[in-house]
C-alpha cells in the first residue's frame, strides 16, 4: 500500500495531479494521483513541494492512485468505498461538493438531500451511506453546521440569479465566517467578497 508521496507537484489537472519522487536533476519517478476538484484547487503552484495522502484501488484491469491532503479526507473515502455501490469516482463526487467536516455532519444528521448534491448520487445511494456510517460519525456542532449548510444553498441560488457563477458564489460563501450565523449577515458577507471579484 502506498500511504503518501512527498515531492515535486509537476502537473494539476481538473480531477488529477502528478507528483514526481526524486532528487532534482536525477530524474524520478512520477505518480499520476486521481483526486477530487476540491484538493486539486487546493494544491499548491507546479513546481512546490507537496505531501499528500494516497489509496492504491486495485482493479482487474488497473492500478488507480487516489491523493488527499489529510488523513481525514483519505479516512472519509475509504468509508465511503467500503459501501456496496459506491465506488471511487462516486466517493471524490461526494468529497467534491463539500468540506469533510460538513458531510460528516450531512451523514450524522441524516441529511441525504445533502449528499444528492454530488453527482451520481441519488437519493437511495444516500441513504445508504447515511444508514452504514451514521453511527461512525461523530461530528461537534453537526445540527448547526447542516443549517448553515442548507441556508448557504439557498443563498447559492439567490446569488447565482443575480449573474455571479457557481464558482465565484462557491469562493464567495468558504469565505464567509462560520461564526456568521443569520442568513442575512452570511448574505452581506459573500457580496462584500464579490464586489471585490
Amino acid at each position: 500500500m502506498i500511504h503518501s508521496l512527498k515531492g515535486t507537484l509537476t502537473e494539476k489537472q481538473t480531477n488529477s495531479f502528478a507528483v514526481e519522487i526524486g532528487l532534482p536533476g536525477q530524474g524520478g519517478v512520477s505518480f499520476l494521483v486521481k483526486s477530487s476538484q476540491n484538493v486539486v484547487k487546493s494544491l499548491p503552484e507546479t513546481g512546490s513541494l507537496v505531501k499528500v495522502f494516497t489509496y492504491l484501488h486495485v482493479r482487474e484491469d488497473a492500478l488507480e492512485l487516489y491523493g488527499f491532503l489529510n488523513k481525514e479526507e483519505l479516512s472519509l473515502f475509504e468509508m465511503l468505498i467500503g459501501i456496496s455501490g459506491i465506488g471511487p469516482k462516486s466517493a471524490l463526487g461526494i468529497l467534491g461538493v463539500e468540506s469533510p467536516e460538513k458531510i460528516r455532519a450531512a451523514i450524522a444528521e441524516g441529511r441525504a438531500e445533502l449528499l444528492t448534491k454530488a453527482s451520481g448520487v441519488g437519493r437511495k445511494t444516500a441513504d445508504r451511506i447515511i444508514l452504514e456510517l451514521r453511527n461512525k460519525m461523530v461530528q461537534a456542532g453537526s445540527e448547526k453546521i447542516v443549517g448553515i449548510m442548507e441556508s448557504d444553498y439557498d443563498l447559492a441560488e439567490a446569488l447565482v440569479n443575480l449573474g455571479y457563477t457557481r464558482t465565484q458564489v462557491k469562493t464567495a460563501l468558504s469565505k464567509v465566517s462560520p461564526k456568521t450565523v443569520k442568513l442575512e449577515d452570511r448574505l452581506k458577507e459573500a457580496l462584500k467578497f464579490l464586489k471585490n471579484v
